[in-house]
């Protein structure tokens, strides 16, 4: 083998910090490399850790079944076997998706009766779109109910718009709305742990069950991440007094559970988003005429169209644009939407499959009896159907 010449600097490993393929679950802060489903695994042990720090002793279960997006979940909890149990965070598969959510649902009813061992168990419930259809009268019953307070649900729901690799393209939001349960959309691997966070504490604090929705071009993708505990500082807006409060309890009625979910549970989980800035302003131009909403993988792509017109952030200023990014796609919040649409011409609603923020968009204008309705494009210009790509 030829001698290095001397001219040419040799790269020194000397300082550098070890690097080992644990760290993506062992690293407290810092960046790691991970993909969508390693942060999904990493979210329960960063959440463990963040409840230690602020003196509470509780555990994780993980229920579902799997189906792509999330056909390698279960896996890769089975090789973070070690990790998870370190972190107080028990993995079971389900027989089927039902089973698996309402062994999820008795989690949060730990601390109904003496002799927990823990303050609270935190919960993740796992499947495909279909999957989600399967469980809807479990998700209603157990929204209904409530969460534990120190406990919480996130279900992680799988959609393939595009049928990559389903028999059915899928999308699940409308069964989230149905079932009265938020729903939060990441458009990175980042958002993922960052939403997920925010879903666990929306969770404890509205009495929700909250969804994560989750689609195959950003659970499969991979990037490196930001895993410092105190990223994510949820910040708990003032909550009306609500007798009894919004946690679960014995002996409920189901009338009592339905208006307390609609007149308290919701709207704290709206404030919830409001005070943590969940759905973000991201551009403002001056005298700005027409608006872009969007949220998730159709964020992503609507980004890239514009980088594809050649519209960095000065053309879309000049262009008059104003963007609004969801970060929680139901419910919408209407002063959020109110604000934004103030002094607008047009807003461009931007999303896939069946319209869900149009629809929410609309209603809220209405309702807030808006002096000059702005024009809302949506699914009268883009297509319901299929994939909707940046091209």
């Amino acid at each position: 083998m030829a001698a290095v010449p001397s001219a040419v600097a040799v790269p020194s490993s000397a300082g550098l910090a070890p690097v080992t393929l644990d760290d993506k679950y062992l690293l407290e802060h810092g960046r790691v490399y991970l993909t969508g489903t390693q942060a999904l695994v990493r979210l329960p042990m960063i959440q463990r850790a963040r409840d230690l720090a602020a003196g509470l002793n509780t555990a994780c279960f993980i229920s579902g079944y799997r189906g792509s997006p999330l056909g390698g979940f279960d896996q890769a909890l089975w090789k973070a076997k070690k990790f998870l149990m370190d972190n107080h965070v028990h993995f079971t598969p389900g027989v089927n998706e039902e089973l698996a959510a309402t062994a999820v649902w008795g989690t949060q009813q730990l601390n109904l009766h003496t002799g927990a061992k823990v303050d609270g168990v935190f919960a993740m419930w796992y499947g495909k779109g279909p999957g989600v259809d399967r469980c809807g009268d479990v998700f209603k019953h157990a929204n209904m109910a409530g969460t534990s307070k120190h406990g919480g649900v996130i279900v992680l729901a799988g959609d393939d718009h595009a049928a990559k690799s389903s028999t059915v393209p899928h999308q699940s939001d409308h069964q989230f709305s149905a079932a009265m349960m938020p729903e939060l959309y990441p458009s990175s691997v980042q958002e993922i742990l960052d939403l997920g966070l925010h879903g666990i504490a929306m969770s404890r604090f509205s009495g929700c069950w909250v969804a994560l929705k989750l689609v195959t071009d950003v659970v499969e993708s991979s990037s490196t991440v930001e895993v410092d505990l105190d990223r994510v500082r949820p910040l708990l807006p003032p909550a009306p007094d609500v007798p009894g409060g919004v946690s679960i309890r014995l002996a409920d009625m189901p009338q009592a559970q339905e208006a307390r979910l609609y007149q308290a549970k919701l709207p704290l989980a709206v404030a919830y988003a409001r005070a943590n800035g969940l759905n973000r302003l991201m551009l403002d131009a001056p005298g700005a005429r027409l608006g872009i909403v969007s949220a998730g993988k159709a964020w992503a792509d609507t980004m890239q169209a514009l980088v594809e017109l050649g519209l960095n952030e000065d053309a879309c200023r000049r262009a008059g644009l104003r963007m609004l990014k969801l970060g929680m796609v139901f419910p919408l919040d209407p002063e959020a939407i109110v604000s934004f649409a103030e002094g607008l011409d047009a807003i461009l609603v931007i999303e896939e499959k069946r319209p869900l923020i149009e629809a929410q968009l609309k209603t809220a204008l209405v309702d807030a009896k808006v002096a000059t309705l702005p024009r809302i494009i949506g699914k009268s210009a883009l297509p319901a159907v299929g994939e909707l790509a940046p091209n």
